[in-house]
């Protein structure tokens, strides 16, 4: 059928744009190959869109997953290759494919599997981490601005500040009462960890970066991991679990601490960054005693943080 027929050319019956169409949970296997190491096999869910002017009834749906195959067979042909360089090469496709967008996007997250030991016995286990690649892409006259996404997403351990000091202060006052001294009072606190409520945290840090700049998503994920109370491991002996347990206890958090601790870590990690990076921190933390999980997020440019923080 010609194309001028497609039903998807006709006007609209309502004439108006539409600021992204186009398709999510669309799975696909993807190989990266790196320089003198294994490939990393990752299974990753797309979402692509494009804009669409008033003056087109519907997109064409089939060409995205078609452009996502032919970039990610060519990406095997290529020493090293990125999610997020996969992601720019996406949206240049989706351009030729949709001539008449004007903006493009894409966005993939992948399970991501790394090798890490435990604090104290040096048990070696498999843990799981979400990784975030995707580009957004501007169509101006004859060329076309990118900018590319990178993010993770980690959990961890948190330990509640409020309910430590509480349990805290009724220790006290139960050591008061049954006749121990002040000093031995500030003896026993300075050597004791004080018991309160745990959640599991879940931490997420995404970067939408100019092209031409690069970070490794490693760095992300470590950033998330100390910015909580403690990190988690799959295997843990006893000696690991009481070590755990106590970094926890002595680290306590909320949920705002995290996001504002990652946002710290962050501005001394990345200084090569432009001011124009932009940044979504955001920290989940589901509670153990209470019906509802605690939640906290920052979303600004790397140069309002850096300001933030110096003016702190």
């Amino acid at each position: 059928m010609n194309w001028k027929y497609d039903i998807q050319n006709f006007e609209p019956d309502v004439k108006i744009s539409l600021t992204r169409v186009g398709i999510t949970n669309l799975k696909k296997l993807v190989r990266l190959k790196r320089k003198n190491k294994r490939p990393i096999i990752l299974l990753s869910t797309f979402e692509v869109f494009v804009n669409l002017p008033s003056s087109q009834k519907g997109i064409h749906m089939s060409r995205n997953p078609e452009v996502i195959e032919r970039i990610i067979d060519e990406a095997l042909e290529i020493d090293s290759y990125e999610m997020e360089t996969i992601c720019e090469e996406i949206v240049k496709g989706l351009f030729k494919k949709h001539e008449y967008a004007t903006e493009a996007e894409v966005f993939m997250v992948s399970d991501f599997m790394t090798k890490e030991k435990s604090p104290i016995s040096g048990k070696y286990s498999q843990e799981i981490h979400k990784i975030m690649g995707g580009a957004r892409g501007i169509k101006k006259e004859d060329r076309i601005e990118l900018t590319k996404i990178v993010g993770a997403e980690v959990v961890g351990i948190t330990a509640c500040p409020c309910a430590q000091n509480l349990i805290k202060e009724i220790s006290i006052k139960n050591l008061k009462e049954k006749g121990f001294s002040n000093e031995d009072i500030e003896k026993i606190v300075d050597s004791v960890i004080f018991a309160t409520h745990n959640q599991r945290g879940i931490g997420r840090i995404i970067l939408e970066i100019p092209t031409g700049y690069d970070i490794e998503i490693m760095e992300i994920i470590d950033i998330i991991k100390k910015s909580m109370s403690a990190e988690i491991c799959g295997i843990l002996k006893r000696s690991d679990e009481a070590y755990v347990v106590e970094q926890s206890h002595k680290n306590p958090k909320f949920v705002e601490d995290c996001v504002r601790e990652m946002a710290k870590r962050i501005v001394e990690k990345f200084k090569h960054l432009p001011d124009e990076t932009k940044v979504l921190i955001r920290q989940i933390n589901m509670e153990s005693i209470h019906r509802h999980d605690a939640y906290a997020e920052k979303v600004s440019t790397l140069g309002e943080l850096r300001k933030e923080i110096e003016n702190e």
